[in-house]
């Protein structure tokens, strides 16, 4: 049903029920009246009520939007308004009584003043209580809107200043990452200068892989696993046999996104700081498993270990937490823990 049907039959309802009300204290002021007393005086007030607010409910609001902002004129022509419809309204339906013999002709303007003094007082209390109702009501929606636009408004906001925090702690990890692999190749020119011109050919498409895949918040999972796998290929040319790893990811979640250079942050960590440090080398593993939409990625190294909470701020993995932060708040953690004389970094993202 159109709204301003609804508001019709509402306003309608109301001037019937206000009838209704009337009629009732009538009643708790004469005792004396009976049934029949009862039934005349419900139907000259249904009479009096509807031809009355009729015209009111079609006319007024029309009348009401021409002047819409302006408060004051509104409400003068509410009460105008009012009065005029009461009189005009109590006449006609006076008339229509008198036309169909219910009214005794003698006592036509007798009845009309009477009924007039009645209708006039109800026709005011109940169009500007409807009026002021309405203007609250409108200010209620507008107060809501404008609060929803600063919402929305503030959201963007925090997702633009997410983003270029995003962006800081990005720009701060490419060369971080570009640092390091160069350390490895100055390394092997002195000792290998062959191994360092391979090396060098690995670095040039590993950042021409990181690169493009870093342009993004997040990448497949299969494209970050290549990258560390061209970055431990890199690391393994320093250290032969002793670095070993292994890679346990089922095919099916090759296509889950990840944030570029998460897994390669934290096999770095693992073979800096869990590997290298010993003088017979040692393993890592990474697995990744999916449950309740939870994306699990493990790195493990057999290192002795470190406390999340010591992590230096600049580090490697200080910058990945902020990352996670940026892009999924308080969905996304990293976890340090010792499983089995394993030293094991989880990263846990949520799977949409």
């Amino acid at each position: 049903m159109p709204r301003i049907g609804r508001v019709w039959i509402f306003s309608l309802l109301w001037a019937n029920l206000s009838v209704l009300l009337v009629v009732m204290i009538q009643i708790a002021g004469n005792g004396a009246w009976g049934p029949r007393d009862l039934l005349r005086a419900w139907a000259y007030s249904l009479v009096y009520a509807n031809v009355t607010a009729l015209p009111a409910i079609l006319v007024l609001p029309g009348l009401l939007e021409r002047f819409s902002g302006r408060k004051r004129r509104q409400v003068l022509v509410v009460v105008l308004g009012s009065l005029s419809f009461a009189a005009v309204g109590c006449l006609t339906s006076q008339t229509l009584l008198m036309w169909t013999r219910v009214a005794i002709p003698q006592h036509f303007w007798t009845d009309y003043l009477h009924t007039l003094q009645t209708a006039v007082l109800l026709a005011l209390v109940f169009a500007l209580g409807a009026f002021f109702y309405a203007s609250l009501r409108d200010r209620l929606r507008e107060a809501e809107g404008k609060l929803h636009e600063k919402e929305i408004a503030a959201e963007r906001a925090r997702k633009l200043v997410a983003q270029a925090r995003l962006q800081s702690l990005e720009s701060r990890l490419h060369p971080h990452f570009l640092f390091n692999t160069l350390n490895s190749i100055s390394s092997l020119i002195p000792t290998d200068p062959a191994k360092a011109e391979q090396t060098v050919g690995r670095l040039a498409g590993l950042l021409r892989s990181s690169l493009d895949n870093t342009t993004q918040p997040v990448v497949p999972l299969a494209c970050e696993l290549a990258i560390t796998e061209a970055y431990v290929e890199i690391e393994r040319v320093r250290f032969g046999g002793k670095l070993r790893g292994r890679v346990e990811v089922p095919e099916e979640l090759h296509d889950i996104k990840v944030p570029p250079l998460s897994i390669q942050s934290l096999v770095e960590n693992a073979v800096k700081h869990g590997i290298t440090p010993q003088r017979a080398g040692g393993e890592f593993a990474i697995t990744v498993s999916l449950a309740n939409a939870r994306l699990c990625i493990e790195v493990c190294d057999t290192g002795p270990g470190f406390d999340v909470a010591a992590i230096r701020a600049g580090h490697g993995l200080d910058n990945l937490v902020g990352r996670l932060d940026a892009l999924y708040g308080d969905a996304a953690r990293l976890n340090v823990l010792r499983r089995d004389g394993w030293c094991v970094v989880q990263m846990i993202l949520p799977c949409s």
